[in-house]
């Protein structure tokens, strides 16, 4: 059977090229997702500025949670760890009990905190040994207003925001700038009296002794590649993104490879129908049918999974740079580049080719000799049942998944929920394709009808045809509707966080983001000021899920802030408790425990349950909480002050003063969201694109007998064009009720209302490029085709 299927690739290279476009654009999807997999999994950030100290003992970068599951009366405990968002700080005086273990001949502290005016990270000048940093010129900082600015800075005497340079250094780090303040400053600075971020031991064969020293101490002893992870805080944080990120994209992606590849195979078996007829009915047996199919398509999707997996690895670097680019990931983490992304990207879609292939093939295998030549014929154009049956279950699974869309209040988990309840209806609306376009494609053809010229025969080839448009409209569908649920999901979210962001904030001005605490303490001594809330923002975790969070100062905050309380009262606010949005499963007099951004453990009893969560935050804490656990305690202030001049308030808090609109600044992963997604969607245009021109290019001979009898090449083009109009506007149809359904349940469980919010020209826009891409796709093979003189064309091999 593998020659026979040599031979039949070999001499239909034109009925093979588009599943070969498909499943190559397939392997090169899973290999590229298997990359950022793979480096999530085994990726290291190598140290910079902790390069120089063998030993680097630090605040634990993870937090970890214990998990307790009880099976036939066992408790089981499994531990669960996540990457904190901010820096663990460790007691100064490890650092003393550090220098009395045997052995240890060294021993360096550091603090670091972010210098206003410089876009740098500073340090005290003590720990320019952990690198190390040395001099080229000038002298290290002894006062308050001093300053070393690493190589390439400004020279010596020079003004970095409110400080002077008093020295340069020689070295200059790859990924962060760094400067050198005076031990003194730093400690003030750092806003940690008594803490440290790390501590640098020497010599490295002390390793034993530390570990032993710090044990029960909540600190960390890192080494090698390790000392990079206390370095830079992201790096634990990103790998998990990167696993994340690469298990869905890769997963989704083979959802819709092997829709599409499905779609594919089936439109190729479509027309290979009279030869397939032909070996039934002379003598080959089914299961021959369905082996020599079957080893087709093994060969073919060898042929197309090795190249298409090498080409994912292009794919996967240039992903990686994306995300580097957009802040994901940091650039220190590398690319793992190993051999298990192209093998499972091989291993994934040649069994998905096979598997395609058999699929569509099993109609015309299973019928009689003659009954398989008048299918092909076109005389019998009956539906599998167990098609049919796929397509109802599809369409309870998407059902199902709608209800529980509509029921999640969290992103963590309406994040991935959301596609995939679009790809269960258009799988539905795939499989059912033959029964749908039947109906569908009614309309259209009674449109087209009355039309002068090729109208009429558009109108009659869209009756005619169904079954033969069916594999059109599916990929056309899967792009609508996945580009539409995926972009306008977002923008449901970010409209309704602006709207309530909008109407919750009473401040007449808003003071940062960046403000320290002394400033917004000058903004409450100006006369006229009602009140000046300090906002700071974060995120925290509990066991199963992350929140974001906002720190705010409660004094004077119903001037301010109007959150929406539906139970509860804001006045309780303060040491101990908290307030929460509806819907995360939280109410008046619970108490929860968390992590801080940290990693610090808090019990906190809520006070208020409110509904502006979107535009706010999940939870709403005391502002001395937060601050006492992040990075940088820098602020926004929303200041109530009516008839107060914003250049008092500026001089006051010695920031820009703006409008209240400005007021809520929550980042967040829109740009690495829509790129990534992108992908899926760009995916699904390709299969689009590939099926249209397959389908055209299939039908050669009909277009050369239309030219025979009369037609002219113009008409010809004119009744493809009308014919793929028809088909775009019933796909668009069918794409935009899955989306709608999908986005309404969304909507319904993260805003509470059923009112999604789908930008009329971003839309307009998916619809067009559609359009536009189904016109092109059509038009040029169609083009092809008309070159060679009618009688030449009715040769074509079908």
């Amino acid at each position: 059977m593998l020659s026979l299927a040599w031979s039949t690739l070999r001499h239909r290279k034109a009925a093979f090229a588009g599943a070969f476009v498909a499943l190559f654009c397939a392997a090169a999807m899973v290999c590229a997702c298997g990359m950022l997999l793979d480096t999530g999994l085994r990726g290291t950030v190598k140290p910079e500025r902790y390069a120089g100290a063998p030993i680097v003992v630090a605040g634990d970068p993870e937090t970890r949670f214990q998990k307790r599951k009880v099976k036939d009366d066992e408790v089981k405990t499994k531990v669960k760890s996540k990457p904190n968002t901010a820096r663990a700080w460790i007691p100064a005086e490890l650092a003393e009990r550090l220098r009395g273990v045997p052995g240890v001949r060294s021993v360096v502290t550091e603090v670091s905190f972010p210098v206003p005016g410089t876009g740098a990270e500073g340090h005290g000048w003590e720990s320019a040994a952990l690198t190390p940093f040395t001099l080229r010129a000038g002298r290290a900082p002894v006062a308050d207003g001093e300053i070393v600015v690493d190589a390439g800075g400004p020279g010596v005497g020079a003004r970095v925001g409110s400080y002077r340079v008093v020295g340069v250094t020689r070295e200059r780090l790859e990924h962060q700038r760094v400067v050198f303040l005076s031990t003194g400053e730093a400690r003030r600075l750092a806003v940690r009296a008594g803490k440290v971020n790390a501590v640098g031991v020497w010599p490295a064969g002390a390793e034993g002794a530390v570990r032993e020293a710090v044990r029960g101490s909540g600190a960390v002893v890192q080494v090698g590649d390790g000392r990079g992870r206390v370095e830079f805080l992201g790096a634990d944080g990103a790998r998990a993104r990167l696993v994340s990120m690469g298990a869905a994209l890769g997963g989704t992606s083979l959802i819709v490879a092997l829709l599409s590849v499905v779609g594919t195979f089936g439109l190729a078996m479509q027309q290979r129908e009279r030869e397939l007829a032909l070996l039934r009915a002379v003598a080959m047996t089914p299961r021959q049918l369905r082996k020599m199919i079957g080893s087709e398509a093994l060969v073919l999707g060898l042929a197309a999974a090795v190249p298409g997996a090498l080409a994912g690895m292009l794919l996967g670097g240039w992903l990686h740079g994306a995300f580097t680019g957009l802040g994901a990931i940091p650039a220190n983490l590398p690319l793992s580049v190993g051999v298990f992304p192209p093998v499972a990207a091989v291993a994934a879609t040649v069994p998905a080719a096979w598997l395609a292939a058999r699929v569509a093939a099993r109609r015309v295998a299973r019928l009689r000799p003659v009954e398989a030549l008048g299918e092909a014929s076109g005389a019998v154009t009956r539906v599998p049942w167990a098609r049919v049956a796929g397509g109802v279950v599809a369409l309870a699974v998407g059902a199902v998944l709608t209800g529980v869309l509509a029921s999640v209040r969290t992103d963590a988990a309406a994040g991935p929920l959301t596609p995939l309840t679009a790809l269960a209806w258009t799988t539905a609306v795939t499989l059912l394709g033959p029964v749908l376009a039947r109906v569908v494609l009614g309309p259209p053809a009674l449109a087209l009808a009355p039309l002068p010229g090729t109208g009429g025969l558009a109108s009659l080839n869209l009756r005619a045809g169904a079954r033969r448009l069916a594999p059109v409209v599916a990929p056309l569908t899967l792009m609508i509707a996945l580009s539409s649920t995926l972009l306008f999901a977002g923008t449901t979210l970010t409209g309704a966080g602006e709207r309530q962001a909008r109407e919750g904030t009473l401040a007449t001005h808003v003071i940062g983001p960046g403000v320290p605490a002394r400033a917004a303490e000058a903004v409450r001594r100006v006369p006229g000021v009602r009140a000046a809330t300090e906002v700071l923002h974060t995120r925290v975790r509990a066991i199963n899920s992350p929140y974001s969070v906002q720190g705010v100062t409660a004094e004077g905050l119903e001037a301010t802030m109007d959150l929406g309380v539906t139970s509860g009262s804001l006045a309780e606010l303060g040491n101990g408790t908290m307030a929460a949005r509806e819907g995360v499963g939280m109410k008046v007099g619970d108490r929860v425990s968390f992590s801080m951004a940290d990693g610090t453990p808090v019990t906190l009893r809520v006070v208020a349950v409110y509904r502006r969560g979107l535009g706010f935050g999940d939870l709403t804490l005391p502002h001395a909480l937060v601050a006492a656990h992040v990075d940088a305690p820098l602020s926004t202030v929303l200041v109530a002050a009516p008839g107060v001049p914003r250049d008092a308030l500026a001089a006051a808090a010695g920031a820009p003063v703006r409008d209240r609109a400005a007021a809520v600044e929550r980042g967040d992963g829109g740009a690495v969201n829509r790129l990534a997604l992108g992908l899926i969607v760009a995916f699904a245009a390709i299969t689009m694109v590939n099926t249209l021109a397959m389908a055209v290019a299939g039908r050669s001979r009909e277009l050369a007998l239309l030219r025979l009898v009369g037609a002219t090449r113009r008409q010809v083009l004119r009744m493809v064009r009308l014919e793929t109009l028809a088909v775009v506007l019933v796909a668009a149809v069918l794409g935009t009720l899955v989306a709608l359904v999908t986005l309404v349940a969304y909507s319904s469980g993260m805003t509470g209302t059923a009112t999604p919010h789908v930008p009329v020209l971003g839309y307009l826009g998916i619809v067009g490029g559609a359009g536009l891409l189904a016109l092109l796709a059509a038009a040029l093979p169609a083009r092809a085709a008309l070159r060679p003189a009618p009688v030449e064309g009715l040769g074509v091999r079908e």
